[in-house]
């Protein structure tokens, strides 16, 4: 299994049975293949839907993604302008984002949409996202290409919004953001305690019984 399906497969742990949840382009939209058995949740995207359906099933070539992927629109779904999208997110109706992230903090800063100098896709809707969503799930690699640590002190880039982040799953840990700060909950299988410690920069707590990732 590589990283981006071992994060996808935990992430997709997270929702419960009739969810409304919205899934950023990249790892996020692979939590989608891999939601348990008898949880139905329903997929919200920015660009005007709900009821999508996997980007890998049966798809419709005239309709898209917020990431401009294809997909498909379930039976019960539906299609709206961006005004009532937009309505929903604000609204505070999502039950949970999922996003991609270039540095999170110990702070729950997330930076997930802007490298200067370099051309990036973008915000998208991200920045109502992690405001209007009643949980804000990073999803991302633990470590950029070249082995520096994502979890920081302090973001250095731009950042997406402050103190949002609820929890964040890499390809060694989850981490919770409570009073506490990040608090270690799970690591990967085969990782330990002293591995996430080592690639990452940020301060956290560990919880007495670490588990093993459930995938």
């Amino acid at each position: 299994m590589d990283s981006k399906e071992l994060i996808a497969r935990r992430i997709a742990r997270e929702f419960a049975d009739g969810d409304l949840v919205n899934l950023g382009i990249g790892i996020p939209t692979l939590a989608a293949d891999h939601i348990p058995a008898g949880v139905h949740i329903i997929l919200h995207s920015e660009n005007g839907f709900v009821g999508l359906g996997s980007a890998n099933g049966a798809t419709d070539p005239d309709t898209t993604n917020a990431g401009g992927k294809p997909v498909s629109i379930l039976p019960g779904g539906a299609v709206f302008d961006s005004a009532m999208s937009f309505a929903i997110i604000r609204g505070g109706h999502l039950a949970a984002t999922v996003l991609g992230g270039l540095e999170v903090d110990e702070e729950g800063n997330l930076a997930n949409w802007m490298v200067p100098g370099k051309i990036v896709p973008g915000m998208g809707g991200a920045m109502d996202l992690v405001v209007g969503a009643k949980r804000v799930i990073v999803a991302m690699e633990h470590t950029a290409k070249d082995g520096s640590p994502k979890i920081l002190k302090k973001c250095s880039l731009p950042l997406t919004a402050k103190q949002e982040v609820d929890m964040i799953v890499t390809n060694l840990a989850v981490f919770v953001r409570d009073e506490r700060g990040l608090v270690l909950t799970e690591t990967a299988p085969g990782v330990t305690v002293a591995d996430v410690r080592a690639a990452t920069e940020a301060a956290f707590t560990v919880v007495p019984d670490v588990k093993e990732m459930v995938l």
